[in-house]
């Protein structure tokens, strides 16, 4: 049964930092974090959101440096990659890297797009099936390639052709449906292969039904949540609502879960209710400072964010610039357990210059916020491997934070 006696209360500022220790913050290693420290912090977070925006540095590679300072990418690269690659991609949160062990509990997942598009008349595949079987064919006959090589071959060929874009959309659908699967990328661009020609006969011999799927995406998902709500563990992996009540429910009679109630996450400030990890560490402080991708498991539920920070977030990429706020890019910055403010930043690349468009300080961010972001920025830019910082004067943050670069 669900527990009945009344629940522990657990206080905001504690669950800011159980829920930051729980995503890897405050463990930060004394040298470059190598192979086994990468590993070990996408195991801790169970995903690594792919976005494409390169602005500054791709999401992917974003969690890391902030956990964990600067790395080399071409280790996480070789994580992602080739014949030690640990982890794979699926549609998790959004497209994903995700440890190999994962992609079986979302055999549900595809055969739900599998059934969606069979029930669908107007689906792509239903009017593209001898394209669906001709990809599979190439695949089988070449093993693992982008859909720039696959259109590439086939306009040298005498047979079937399709354009790039059909190539992509028909890759896509069967990436989807599990009949494809993701052997790395390659400059970005994804590499595709059959199942069998990536994993091992052990993991696709694999038989999860959709109930123990979901019960095992939800102790994950708590896991890595430290302290959730049923909607903070649904939204990790994207599940539906009723499924993960049901797993919360099970997970919370076998002890893995325990119900809690912090003050201010209920409707007008009231106390709501939540669940802690039982495995969850309990920080009486968080030493941290760090800038946060707008795709970091931390900020991206901005729901979450707003509860947790008292930080109202949105990225303004598809805001038209004259409504713009903040900036296109801006990233919230993470000093010890607050989100402080938010920069917005560049890499010019081409120029060698790490681009401060604004800074953004919250009205309760500390007086030394703009000397512990300067320190930041300046590991940023080593990280990057850019010789200058300069920054805009826009934003309440940007004077104090030029002269602390100074």
């Amino acid at each position: 049964m669900v527990q009945t006696v009344s629940p522990a209360t657990i206080s905001p500022a504690l669950a800011r930092r159980i829920a930051l220790v729980a995503q890897g913050f405050g463990a930060r290693p004394t040298t470059a974090a190598g192979i086994r420290q990468l590993t070990a912090l996408v195991n801790r977070l169970e995903l690594l959101q792919i976005d494409s925006v390169n602005v500054f540095e791709r999401s992917h590679y974003m969690p890391a440096f902030s956990r964990l300072g600067p790395y080399d990418k071409a280790q996480l690269d070789r994580l992602t990659t080739g014949r030690e690659a640990r982890f794979t991609e699926y549609w998790a949160h959004e497209a994903s890297f995700l440890p190999i062990d994962v992609w079986p509990l979302f055999r549900w997942r595809m055969q739900q797009y599998r059934d969606r598009s069979a029930r669908t008349p107007e689906a792509w595949s239903q009017a593209n099936q001898p394209m669906l079987d001709w990809l599979l064919a190439e695949l089988a006959a070449n093993g693992p390639m982008r859909a720039s090589e696959i259109e590439h071959d086939a306009n040298k060929r005498s047979g079937p052709w399709w354009g790039w874009s059909d190539v992509k959309t028909g890759l896509e659908v069967l990436f989807r449906w599990g009949d494809v699967v993701s052997a790395g990328r390659i400059r970005f661009e994804r590499v595709y292969a059959l199942p069998e020609q990536v994993f091992s006969a052990e993991l696709l011999g694999q038989t999860i039904s959709t109930a123990d799927a979901h019960r095992e995406l939800v102790r994950r998902s708590a896991r890595a949540h430290g302290i959730g709500t049923v909607k903070d563990f649904a939204d990790y992996f994207r599940l539906k609502s009723a499924p993960t009540l049901l797993a919360v429910r099970e997970l919370t009679e076998a002890g893995e879960l325990l119900a809690v109630e912090v003050p201010g996450w209920g409707p007008r400030g009231a106390a709501g209710a939540a669940w802690l990890h039982r495995d969850a560490r309990l920080p009486r402080a968080m030493n941290a400072q760090a800038i946060l991708s707008p795709f970091d498991p931390v900020v991206w539920e901005r729901a979450r964010a707003l509860r947790l920070f008292d930080f109202h977030y949105r990225i303004e990429i598809y805001t038209p610039e004259r409504k713009r706020i903040y900036g296109y890019y801006s990233l919230p910055i993470l000093l010890d357990d607050t989100v402080v403010g938010r920069v917005d930043l560049k890499n010019d690349r081409q120029a060698g210059v790490l681009r401060v468009q604004a800074a953004w300080a919250e009205p309760a961010a500390p007086a030394d916020a703009a000397g512990r972001l300067a320190q930041v920025l300046r590991e940023a830019a080593a990280w990057q491997g850019l010789d200058e910082i300069v920054v805009v004067p826009r934003g309440n943050l940007a004077d104090g934070l030029a002269a602390e670069l100074r």
